[in-house]
This record gives C-alpha cells, sequence and structure tokens, in this order.
C-alpha cells in the first residue's frame, strides 16, 4: 500500500503535473495540500477519470487539503482539526482508506515571526498533538501525513544562514514536532533515510532548486501499528523539475498490507 502526500501549489493550475504523477506513480492513497480552490472548483471529474475517489475541503485563495483513494471513496471521518471551532482555514481532513485511518494536514507557515501568525501556527500545533494523542491511544492504524511546515533539524535543509530567523525553523517549531513524535509516531522518511538529505521542498526564488538548496517540509507519521508494516519511503523530487512545477516534490511510503485471518473473506 504507497500512500503519498503532495503540496501542490493550486490544483487547478497544476492538475496535469497531478494527473502525469498519478499515471506514473500509481499511489493507494494521496494527501493534497495547498488546494487554492473553492470546494465547488475542486477537479473531481478528472480525478475520477484517472482512477481516484475523493474528499477533499476547498478555500478560496489559499490553503485546502483532499485525500484521494485509488480505486474507490475515502470514507470522510473528519473536515477539521479540533479543539478551536472558530478556527475556519481549511488545513485538516481525514477519511478512512483501505483500512487506515489517514490524517491530512497542512500546518500554518507562521512567519512573519514573531507575531499573530506565528502564535496561530503554534496554537494549531498544540491542537495538532492533541489530537493525535487522541488517535494514537486507539490503537488503529493511523498516519498523519502532509505539509507540517517545519524542519525537524539541521540535517533537513541545505547548509545556509538565510533561513535562521524563518519559523520554519524555530526552536518554538521543532519542539513541537519532536513532542509530538514523542508521542511514539515513527517520521517515515527519517526512518528509512537516516543519514539524509531527502529535502521535499526547493524555494523558486534565488535558483534553489538548481542548487539543490532544498528543505524538508513534508512529513509521514505513522502509528505504530503501520509503522512494523513499514517497507519503503522516499521522494519523488524529479517531479518538482517538470514544467510549471509545485513548489513541494511528492513524498511517500509503502506498507505491507496486513494478513487477513484465517477464513475472512
Amino acid at each position: 500500500m504507497k500512500i503519498a502526500t503532495f503540496n501542490i501549489n493550486n490544483v487547478n493550475r497544476r492538475l496535469p503535473n497531478l494527473l502525469e504523477w498519478l499515471r506514473a506513480a500509481k499511489p493507494d492513497v494521496v494527501c493534497l495540500q495547498e488546494l487554492k480552490s473553492e470546494s465547488d472548483a475542486f477537479p473531481v471529474a478528472a480525478i475520477r477519470e484517472a482512477g481516484y475517489g475523493a474528499v477533499w475541503q476547498g478555500q478560496r485563495s489559499w490553503n485546502g487539503v483532499a485525500i484521494l483513494g485509488r480505486g474507490g471513496e475515502p470514507v470522510l471521518t473528519r473536515k477539521q482539526l479540533p479543539g478551536d471551532p472558530g478556527d475556519s482555514q481549511s488545513r485538516y481532513i481525514e477519511a478512512a482508506v483501505e483500512g487506515v485511518l489517514i490524517g491530512c494536514l497542512y500546518l500554518p507557515n507562521g512567519n512573519p515571526q514573531p507575531g499573530p501568525k506565528f502564535a496561530y501556527k503554534l496554537a494549531w500545533f498544540e491542537r495538532l498533538i492533541a489530537h493525535a494523542a487522541e488517535l494514537r491511544a486507539t490503537g488503529l492504524p493511523v498516519v498523519l501525513a502532509g505539509d507540517y511546515n517545519v524542519v525537524p533539524t539541521d540535517a533537513d535543509i541545505y547548509p545556509s544562514k538565510s533561513w535562521a530567523k524563518d519559523a520554519l525553523l524555530q526552536p518554538e517549531s521543532r519542539a513541537a514536532f519532536r513532542r509530538m513524535l514523542d508521542q511514539g509516531w515513527t517520521d517515515a522518511i527519517q526512518a528509512r533515510h537516516p543519514t539524509g538529505p531527502m529535502y521535499t521542498f526547493w524555494d523558486y526564488k534565488r535558483d534553489r532548486w538548481r542548487r539543490d538548496a532544498g528543505l524538508r517540509l513534508d512529513h509521514i507519521l505513522l502509528a505504530p501499528s503501520v509503522a512494523e508494516r513499514l517497507t519503503d519511503a522516499g521522494v519523488d523530487r524529479d517531479v518538482r523539475g517538470e514544467a510549471g512545477a509545485s513548489d513541494h516534490a511528492p513524498t511517500w511510503v509503502v506498507l505491507k498490507r496486513p494478513r487477513q485471518r484465517a477464513g475472512a473473506r
């Protein structure tokens, strides 16, 4: 079972890129972020034509998240991160796909910091940590995938001082990510590629793609019952080099499918 996350950075503008990647990579589950599309403008017909069912929560101009399931419809379980009923930003969606509960998230960027955007980022992260703890406690097979907008360590960014004041690298952001891992989640890319780097994002500015001046922002966290099924993980970095590409590349894991019980059909 192949599960991927992809910050598409405008799903309608980059629909040809998305469809070509779906055709070539054939993921079973895809978490999309930064749709930059209202819900009624989501290109569901083209995605279904490509063989994928979908659930999504759009938002005009920015944000927006979706979960795609190959050959079937994801079963929607949640369209908003709990903890703040007044939060209107479309940054979290959750669905069951082939026996795995998938949480797709687009964590706030937080810039400029300090300031209200960074405070919102940290508050949203606290809500995510609380929800993750509840999911972890169920013992269910859970995957939390998306653009976390956090560079976990200095090994996850090209050698540079230019990002030192960025919200992505602040001690508070990194500490929140670490506290989430400490609940018992496995960072799949780090687990499979401990010596890195495995960048997932290359900014459009300053020729960073050509220079391989990347950051690791997109993470797939696995609950223990899923982590024991992990066989591979990687980044489809060539997708970032295509014409009209998103500034992120798809990040993915491969899980062994659970054995069926004797007599099960």
